[in-house]
């Protein structure tokens, strides 16, 4: 099982530090290929593809085999990683960043479901928190990474080092992983995988471009409009189609109903946290780009002994809820610390903060995605990942909008009344430095206000969590690896 779970961890690895590693490299790829108008999209073209496939490739997973799958995903992901390593101009590089958000989507969803299929039931939580582990740390050390890249080599390595660490994973899974079986053919439900694509598409271009166009701009009201109808339209469809990319059966399961909420909830504010604390510690503190990585160790460490611990308490069912909500508290707590944060915190007490709420984030994510693979037969394990995958990635782009928005607002309302000689620009915070000494205080202590604020607002969204995660009720699944059980007469052995 070892050079098995080595090559998903390697795949769940490039695929979450494709999400953040590119955030330090946009000014010099702008530069680069000319293109400060539309650099936004390299974030948000990856973002709103792996969100949108999400759901289709675990469908396809179920019906065709897995391995087959997630071979296909991450080759998809490491011919695009070369594509964007190799561009010549901004459109080539969106195009490339789409197509490895496709990749990247299925390697996430598929590695999650491979671990149901490869796992027993009562180990699942333990492994999935590893999974986790490494998607969080990604967060923080993506940025790291692509600031050396770009500084060091050229902002092409952040996307060309994928092709060594991808083939070698690649090779391993290819030998490691166990053929699986596939269900008899069915009609794949293109209509539902088209509908649910727009959908994903909408809310990300609603979450990531919402306060850039205008929330109340003609494109923000028309994608909203938009974006439900697809929904309203979503339901009738896929309880027609002969196999539903979202089986409508799962959604009367009150586990799987919550649990993605809970996901929703608890990804918003942990990626709120991820993506502003390193921005609040460059322009407040005055930490370059790889000091602000090592001032937030101390999540990084509490989140990945939490996700360690978390996992291993998740083998017994009947923790599960209580798991959930000791996370979610913390989680809570630490919002609520960091809350209190201003221009004079120091390090020590900031150090603490960053402890307890990764201490938070680590012991909810993977314990939902196993709550959720427990409620639900073989068969769906894909399309039950899915969902759960689908909830957070929205969660994220969700939590990160509100949250930009926020601090924004809260940062340019407090320096409304500061002199704007000499370049200071209160729509960017990084020309404080522009300010005389005299106004310069006056500008962290507003900015650094904001971001406490703009986290007492998240907080809420834990709240909700809370109350959900009460009402839950993990479903108690027993037996050995789910993939054990001799297939149907109509199932066909997959690669």
């Amino acid at each position: 099982m070892a050079p098995a779970m080595s090559a998903l961890i390697l795949a769940v690895l490039l695929a979450a530090l494709d999400q953040t590693i590119v955030s330090t490299a946009l000014p010099r790829i702008a530069e680069d290929l000319n293109g400060f108008d539309d650099i936004a999209w390299v974030s948000a073209a990856y973002l709103l593809a792996s969100t949108a496939a999400t759901p289709l490739w675990g469908k396809l997973g179920d019906m065709f085999g897995r391995k087959r799958l997630y071979l296909a995903s991450t080759s998809i992901f490491l011919i695009a990683s070369v594509a964007c390593g190799l561009a010549q101009n901004l459109p080539e590089l969106i195009g490339a960043r789409v197509l490895q958000g496709v990749g990247g989507g299925g390697m996430i969803v598929l590695t999650f479901a491979l671990v149901g299929d490869i796992v027993a039931p009562s180990e699942r939580g333990r492994y999935q928190g590893m999974f986790g582990s490494v998607y969080g740390v990604a967060s923080i050390v993506g940025p790291l990474l692509g600031g050396v890249f770009t500084d060091q080599l050229s902002w092409r390595w952040a996307f060309l080092v994928n092709l060594p660490v991808g083939i070698v994973a690649l090779a391993i899974a290819a030998r490691a992983l166990p053929a699986a079986t596939r269900g008899a053919k069915a009609r794949i439900d293109y209509l539902g995988a088209t509908i649910l694509a727009a959908i994903a598409t909408g809310l990300v271009l609603i979450t990531s471009f919402g306060e850039r166009w205008g929330w109340g701009s003609p494109a923000i009201v028309g994608l909203i409009a938009a974006t439900v109808a697809s929904a309203v339209l979503l339901v009738p469809v896929e309880r027609r189609a002969a196999a539903p990319v979202l089986p409508p059966a799962m959604f009367a399961s009150r586990t799987v109903v919550f649990s993605s909420l809970i996901g929703f909830f608890a990804n918003a504010a942990m990626f709120a946290v991820l993506v502003y604390l390193p921005t609040y510690l460059q322009i407040v503190h005055g930490v370059s780009a790889t000091l602000s990585g090592i001032h937030m160790l101390p999540l990084v460490a509490g989140l990945v002994v939490s996700q360690s611990l978390a996992g291993r308490w998740a083998a017994h069912v009947d923790r599960l809820r209580a798991i959930l909500l000791a996370g979610l508290l913390a989680n809570l707590a630490g919002l609520l610390l960091l809350g209190t944060i201003g221009a004079a915190t120091n390090t020590l007490v900031l150090s603490v903060y960053f402890l307890i709420t990764g201490v938070g984030i680590g012991m909810v994510p993977m314990v939902v995605l196993t709550t959720v693979q427990n409620s639900v037969p073989t068969a769906d394990l894909g399309s039950a990942s899915a969902v759960v995958t689908f909830a957070r990635s929205i969660g994220a782009a969700f939590g990160v909008a509100v949250f930009g928005t926020l601090l924004n607002t809260g940062f340019a309302d407090r320096t409304r009344d500061l002199a704007t000689d000499g370049g200071f620009d209160a729509a960017r915070p990084d020309t404080i430095g522009r300010l005389p000494a005299a106004l310069r205080d006056t500008a962290l202590d507003a900015f650094a206000h904001a971001t406490a604020i703009g986290y007492l607002w998240i907080a809420p969204t834990l709240a909700v969590g809370i109350l959900l995660a009460l009402f839950l009720k993990p479903a108690r699944k027993t037996g050995e690896v789910a993939a054990s059980p001799a297939p149907a007469k109509d199932a066909v052995p997959a690669a």
